[in-house]
């Protein structure tokens, strides 16, 4: 099945948002940005989960619209997946709506902790434990869910091609 929605997964400070918008130019596809960014640079990063609950929803309802209105491929800057894991690195537990969410996307594209991480005001798990146990969650949770996954990893143009290539494997 060729790929119509591509999910860009992984902690923070791994390349998502940088490489959303190139994905999205270079495929003619869109792209959807993270919402938790623009909530966290709103109100701040004291989150709950109603915040996460909140974030995962309207994200969600954005993708459902742009998906409605034909965007061929779209790609998403996170999902209620990733969300999923933040409760899981704030609080240890995540709300049951997280797992009976079900509108997973086609292809997801685990981004590698290869690159420096760089504190941006929104940014919480930036030490190397951290960083870790948050990919390793990352992971997990695609695994979990059964869905079609690949790692991205390099730097720069390297980690972009390696999106692409990956991409474009899912589409042959």
């Amino acid at each position: 099945m060729t790929p119509r929605t591509i999910c860009l997964h992984g902690p923070e400070s791994t390349g998502k948002s940088t490489l959303a918008a190139r994905l999205a130019a270079h495929f003619g596809g869109q792209v959807l940005d993270e919402y938790g960014r623009d909530f966290a640079e709103a109100k701040g990063i004291d989150f709950t989960m109603a915040d996460l609950l909140q974030i995962a929803k309207t994200h969600d309802a954005w993708a459902q619209m742009l998906i409605g209105q034909g965007a061929d491929p779209l790609i998403l800057d996170t999902d209620p997946l990733m969300t999923a894991v933040w409760a899981d690195m704030l609080f240890g537990v995540r709300d049951p709506w997280f797992d009976a969410w079900s509108g997973t996307a086609d292809l997801y594209l685990l981004f590698d902790i290869d690159l420096p991480w760089i504190e941006d005001g929104t940014r919480m798990f930036g030490t190397p434990a951290l960083r870790r146990k948050f990919f390793d969650l990352s992971k997990a949770e695609l695994e979990r869910r059964g869905v079609r996954w690949v790692l991205i990893g390099g730097k720069s143009e390297a980690r972009f091609g390696n999106a692409v290539a990956a991409i474009e494997r899912a589409r042959s």
